[in-house]
Order: structure tokens, then C-alpha cells, then sequence
């Protein structure tokens, strides 16, 4: 028996209505589902969208089934801006919220992430999977040292997060040479338990997986978190050397590139 072919094509944004799509997707994940907006949210054409996208690389997932011109072919997505494109975008969209000087000091190539999404009828599946390898890919094949990005907690009830936060302050808290700050009047200290007191299990539960995802391949997290209050989140930043990654992990990205 043969196995079905995949409905499911990974690729980066290359047309306008790729990137409209991928702002759509973001809308229902991020607007209507989260409860987050923005000055350039457009609400009656549901997008979500900020003055950064023109200056990202956007590596979608589509759906082949459906039609481009819908603009609902992109069931998945994340956004990528290489450290050499800094200059021209301005900066970096985390330095709005964290202090990256150790990352800018250290002379490595950089890649920041942001925005990751996956449609809520494509989750629980491959999808992830697809844009994990994707972006794999697109970082050996530019040589990235080190990704790092937001990362975020629904909502802004530090009572509800203090196990998670306290958990990954005590637990993975990145090395003095990666540790960015996140930045006031916005920050919140992450040391809210006693590591005595910490209930692992529950903090791990209240983690939401793609942090826990970047934690298994030996990602860390900066020092602080951001209250995003109009995108209703409480955001991480992780930091993650990509030559500090499992061997396991590593090897598997490696051999999936074609390159060991």
C-alpha cells in the first residue's frame, strides 16, 4: 500500500499574497483566538500585521488543497530576519521589549524568530513538524549561530504564571555572554518562587510547547519577562546556540539538510 501524498508544501513567502495569507493565519491565531492587537491590526480585513514584515523572510506551510487567491492557503507560519538585514530594518523586533547587547556584541550570525502560528485545525499533527524542518533548513543553509526571539504565555496574570516563570528563571536561565534583559517599564522579575517551592509538574503543564520545544534543544531564556499588555501576553525571550544543540537533535538536522 502506498502512503498518501502530503497535502502540505513548505516553502518561504514569495508572492504578496503569501504574506497577506500568513497575516490572516496570524489574525485568527493571535487576534481572534489570543485576544491581541495593534496599531497596524486591520480588523476589518482580518490581518494582523506590524511594520516589520516587509523587512522578515516568512516561511509558510500551505495547504495545496485550497486556493491561493482565498488567501487561506497558509495554515502555518513563522517569520525569520537574518542579523544582517538589522540596518536596514531598524533593528531587531525584540529590542523593542529586551536589551540584546550581549547578542549584538558577540560578532555571530544571528536569527531572529517570531510570530510562529499553526492553524487550530492543523494541530495535534505533522504541521509543526513541517515548519520545524523548514526552518532547520534555513538555518544551516545560512550558517546561523544563534536564534533567539519572543516567545509568549497567553495572557498577563503573573499569579497564574509564577510557576512557569520561576521554573525557567531557576532552570534555564541563560549564560552571562546570551543573557539579554528585557527592558522596563514593561519587565517583570521571573524569580516569583523559591526553587524549594517550585511544583515542576505544574509549571511544566502551563509552558506552552514551543517554549518547551526550544528548551529541548538546549535553548535558554533571558533575564526578565515583558508584559505585552496589547497583545495580551507575557513574553520569554529564548536564546538558543545552535552549536550547543543536542547531538541527537543536531545530527538529525544535519542528515535532513543533506549535509552529513
Amino acid at each position: 500500500m502506498t502512503a498518501e501524498p502530503t497535502p502540505y508544501a513548505l516553502r518561504l513567502a514569495a508572492t504578496a499574497e503569501d504574506v497577506t495569507a500568513a497575516q490572516r493565519l496570524r489574525y485568527e491565531v493571535f487576534v481572534a483566538e489570543l485576544g491581541g492587537d495593534g496599531p497596524l491590526v486591520d480588523h476589518v480585513n482580518r490581518l494582523e500585521r506590524d511594520t516589520f514584515d516587509d523587512h522578515f523572510d516568512h516561511l509558510i506551510l500551505v495547504d495545496r488543497r485550497r486556493d491561493p487567491a482565498g488567501l487561506d492557503h497558509v495554515i502555518g507560519a513563522y517569520r525569520v530576519l537574518p542579523g544582517d538585514r538589522r540596518a536596514v530594518a531598524g533593528q531587531f523586533y525584540s529590542e523593542g521589549e529586551y536589551d540584546l547587547a550581549p547578542l549584538l556584541a558577540s560578532g555571530r550570525r544571528l536569527l531572529e524568530l517570531g510570530r510562529s502560528c499553526v492553524h487550530a485545525d492543523h494541530r495535534g499533527g505533522s504541521a509543526m513538524f513541517y515548519l520545524w524542518n523548514g526552518l532547520a533548513e534555513y538555518v544551516l543553509e545560512r550558517e546561523i549561530e544563534v536564534l533567539f526571539g519572543a516567545a509568549s504565555f497567553h495572557g498577563t496574570d503573573l499569579a497564574s504564571l509564577a510557576q512557569p516563570l520561576s521554573y525557567l528563571y531557576h532552570h534555564h536561565l541563560a549564560p552571562l555572554d546570551m543573557r539579554v534583559r528585557a527592558l522596563p517599564p514593561h519587565r517583570q522579575d521571573m524569580n516569583l518562587i523559591r526553587p524549594d517551592a517550585l511544583d515542576r509538574r505544574a509549571a511544566m503543564a502551563a509552558t506552552p510547547a514551543l517554549i518547551k520545544a526550544y528548551l529541548r534543544l538546549g535553548g535558554f531564556v533571558g533575564d526578565g519577562a515583558f508584559i505585552d499588555s496589547a497583545f495580551n501576553t507575557t513574553d520569554v525571550c529564548l536564546v538558543m546556540d545552535t552549536g550547543q544543540m543536542s547531538s541527537r537533535h543536531r545530527e538529525f538536522y544535519v542528515r535532513k539538510a543533506g549535509q552529513g
